[in-house]
Order: C-alpha cells, then structure tokens, then sequence
C-alpha cells in the first residue's frame, strides 16, 4: 500500500474559553487571531505557525506528574528570567518541586495545559 501525503496542520488546544485562551497566547507570543468563533480560534505567527483553540467545556487539565503530561508546548525565548517575568505576569503558573535545568523551565497556562520556556540555542 502506498503512503498517502498526509501532512501537519498545527496544534490545537481544548480549553472552555477559546478566545481567552487564545489571548493569553497572542500576547505571550505576539501573534494576531486569524479566526474567531465561539467554539474555534486560531492564532498565527511568522512563517505561517499557528495554534487553535477548541471549547471543550468539561476541560479538566493534567495533575502531573501524577497522570503525565501527554502533549504540551515548547517554547523559545533568548532569557529565561525575561521570558519567565512576561508569562507570570500574563497568567501563567511556574512549576515547582521539579528539578531545574539551565535550558528550560515549566509552566501551566491559564487553564492548565503545560508549556516550556526554553532557552534559545
């Protein structure tokens, strides 16, 4: 059987308010919403990266690392302590009790989906 061309779109997060969600990303990362519904939104960067937000309004996030991780986000910044400051004071959560590392730091988004700082190489 022949492979068929199956390609990657970009991520999509569940959450039970996607346009705050969504604007909690927007202002972390700089991109702009390309579309907004109710249910739906995305967002888009340079170079045609996107993320989406779907409602899901009996989202429960992750106790991890309890039950894992599953799939979470990394992102690059050129200092940690800023990119940390920027986030915190957006929203999101520093995880502690977890062992430090020199490249990257853990972090929940305002909902709870987990994301990664990491240090630009």
């Amino acid at each position: 059987m022949e492979r068929p061309d199956i390609g990657m779109d970009y991520p999509v997060l569940d959450c039970p308010e996607p346009a705050a969600l969504a604007g909690f990303y927007e202002q972390l990362l700089g991109w702009r919403t390309i579309r907004a519904e109710a249910d739906w939104h995305v967002i888009a960067g340079v170079g045609g990266q996107r993320l989406a937000f779907q409602l899901a309004p009996d989202f429960r996030p992750i106790d991890w690392p309890a039950v894992g991780v599953g799939v979470h986000l990394d992102l690059t910044v050129e200092s940690l302590d800023l990119g940390e400051e920027w986030a915190i004071n957006l929203g999101a959560e520093r995880i502690t009790g977890i062992a430090e590392h020199p490249d990257f730091r853990v972090y929940r988004d305002p909902v709870g989906h987990y994301f990664c700082l990491c240090r630009q190489t």
